[in-house]
């Protein structure tokens, strides 16, 4: 089964997929804004070419375990995907998962050159990565 997870930003938004194992998560690809309605509609087209069977989002939360304004747009951009596809679509949370994604990034001995720029697809990849490991562990894929 396939999974595709989504880092929604206010500018890019990067998508990770699964094997379809559920098992390893890769970059997929970066999308640039354009408008909530837009954006969804391309990423239900993205999961229907690669067979997904679930969409993943990433929410980020305050210090209280609310969702902070951006936790709140991923919130929806969820709720806009939703009329876009029948898929089943799960918040995740994102905490963290840029800086995650950096830090891959330095242990991989990528120069900071090379480093550079964008983590959107990465911080797909840590979230994703996240939630498999978790269903994982709770014997779920």
């Amino acid at each position: 089964m396939r999974i595709l997870a989504v880092d929604h930003g206010e500018k890019r938004i990067g998508l990770a997929l699964s094997d379809p194992t559920a098992t390893i998560a890769s970059p997929l690809k970066v999308v640039a804004h354009v408008s909530r309605m837009i954006d969804a509609a391309q990423v239900a087209e993205i999961a229907a070419q690669n067979e997904v069977r679930l969409i993943v989002i990433g929410q980020s939360y305050d210090e209280d375990g609310n969702p902070n304004p951006a936790g709140r747009r991923a919130g929806r951009f969820a709720d806009e995907l939703r009329k876009q596809t029948e898929l089943p679509i799960e918040m995740w949370d994102e905490s963290f998962s840029t800086q995650d994604a950096r830090a891959a990034r330095i242990e991989l001995g990528l120069s900071r050159k090379r480093r550079g720029g964008h983590q959107d697809e990465f911080a797909a990849v840590a979230i994703l990565q996240s939630y498999l490991e978790a269903k994982r562990g709770n014997g779920n894929p």
